[in-house]
Order: C-alpha cells, then structure tokens, then sequence
C-alpha cells in the first residue's frame, strides 16, 4: 500500500479470453496469444483452464516438444503428474507451481493424475532471451507451502515470482518479471509498485476490478508502462493475476512448440524433432 500521488497505470486495452482447446482436447481459455493480443513483451501465451466436467480435461497434454522459451503451470484446484525426456518427473498440486526452462530442447508430457472433480489453473510462457534460447532445459517444481503470501488488511499477495514488501517469490526466470496472485475483499484497494518500463497485464478470474476502467471476470487488462498499479475490487471479493516482466526487444518466430528469434532457427528445431537429435 501507498500514498505516492504519482499518476497511476491506466488500461490501454481490455482483451477477452477465446475459448479453444488443446493438447489432446483440453477446454481452455487463451488470454493471451489470441488474434485480439498476439503476445506482450516478454510474455507469449497464457491459458485459462478449468472444470468440474473430467471431459473437459482427462485426455491431457500428452508428449509434445519445446524449444526456446519457459513455461509456467500454476494450479488452483487439481492433480497433473509432468514427466520428461530428460528423466525428469513430478506432480502439480493445489496451489503449486510448475516452473519448467525448454532451453535448447525438452519432450515432456503433462497428464491428469485425478478422474473427477474441479481442475483449475493457469499456464504462462516466457519468452528466453536469444542468448538463452538454447540452454539446458531444467525443472523447478514449487509446492505450495514455498510459495509466500503477504497478508493485508483487506488483501493477500500470492508471490510466485519478484517481490512485494520485501518478500520475495520462489521463481527464477531468466528475465525480470513479477508474477502474484492477488485477492481483494469487496471494496477494497491495493497499489503495487511495477518497474518503470515494464509490460504490464491483470486477469480477473472471479470478481471485478476498478483501475479506470471496469475489469469484469475472464478479462485481461493491459496497462500503460509507467508507474504503479492501483486498483478497487467491486462489490465482491475479486481475485486476479498480476503479472509484469522487462521486454527483450528482440525478433520472435514462432513455430508451433518452438519459439526462436528466425525463420531459420524454427526450421532448425523442426529438423532436430524429426531426427531425434532434439535438446541434445
């Protein structure tokens, strides 16, 4: 919380999430990575997903590949088991984090370890730096008893990555960013220092929130580059993503999996796949 009088970050634009699928047939929202916002600087996809009905979500993202960037999966409700190429293995669980770093190459698989009840979470790609881009792939899989909270008066600040109030959050990009959860009671207020410069968006994923603009529910908002973020929960108690992270400035291809800095460099990585020699 602050009293800066310094003029605040506004909307510049409110993007509604498509439904689509993916994987082996998966319902999802896509928030970001969609024709209304193709990427933000340094983030390139996040998904929305969630449901009671197992139909929705049961078959999975069986093994499929990555190169050039990290992903993200932090769950609020559910059980996936993730396992590797690599020999890497390990289950998400509520309220955990699955930071994983594709570098130069992984095949991995993300399958659901429960047959019914409610699956709900979010996946965020990061785009790696181009002298990262081929780097050896790791895992960090974050519990959530590892993930902190600051704890207001009408506020919690979930910290799965940067830092607020001097508490920092366990994820370790290789790029700044700032990754909370943040839940408001009705009525209430919070302010959230952001690096000036900084790409900046907020997903509302139950409630509303006022900072100018209305922000409704499955809404992404995103902000201007100066500042702080102040904003007010509606009538009701509102939860929502605040995420923010330093552009590279630098040329993206894409290519299905793949997310490199040429054409040249996705046809590369496809030849890789197909010749086996991928990540080695």
């Amino acid at each position: 919380m602050t009293n800066s009088k310094k003029e605040k970050r506004i909307v510049k634009q409110i993007v509604k999430g498509i439904k689509t699928s993916d994987g082996a047939g998966v319902n999802l929202r896509r928030i970001l990575g969609s024709p209304d916002l193709n990427m933000l600087d340094p983030f390139l996809l996040l998904d929305e997903f969630g449901s009671n009905n197992p139909d929705d979500y049961i078959a999975g993202f069986p093994a499929h590949p990555h190169r050039g960037f990290e992903t993200v999966t932090y769950m609020l409700n559910g059980k996936f088991k993730h396992k590797d190429t690599a020999g890497n293995e390990g289950y998400l669980t509520d309220g955990s984090v699955q930071w994983m770093t594709a570098g130069r190459g992984v095949i991995h698989s993300e399958m659901p370890e429960q047959t019914e009840g409610l699956v709900r979470g979010f996946q965020l790609w990061i785009n790696l730096p181009m002298k990262k881009k081929m780097i050896k792939p790791s895992y960090n899989d974050i519990p959530s008893e590892k993930i902190p909270s600051v704890k207001l008066d009408k506020a919690e600040v979930k910290i799965i990555c940067g830092t607020f109030l001097d508490v920092e959050g366990p994820g370790k990009p290789h790029t700044g960013i700032i990754y909370f959860d943040i839940k408001l009671k009705s009525n209430s207020t919070i302010e959230i220092p952001i690096e000036n410069g900084w790409n900046a968006m907020c997903y509302v994923y139950e409630g509303a929130l006022n900072c100018g603009e209305l922000v409704s529910k499955n809404n992404l908002a995103v902000l201007s580059k100066t500042n702080s973020f102040r904003c007010t929960s509606s009538r009701e108690n509102t939860n929502f993503l605040l995420i923010a992270g330093m552009p590279l400035n630098e040329p993206v291809a894409r290519g299905g999996p793949f997310v490199m800095n040429t054409k040249s460099e996705i046809l590369q990585a496809f030849a890789d796949f197909n010749s086996g020699s991928f990540g080695k």
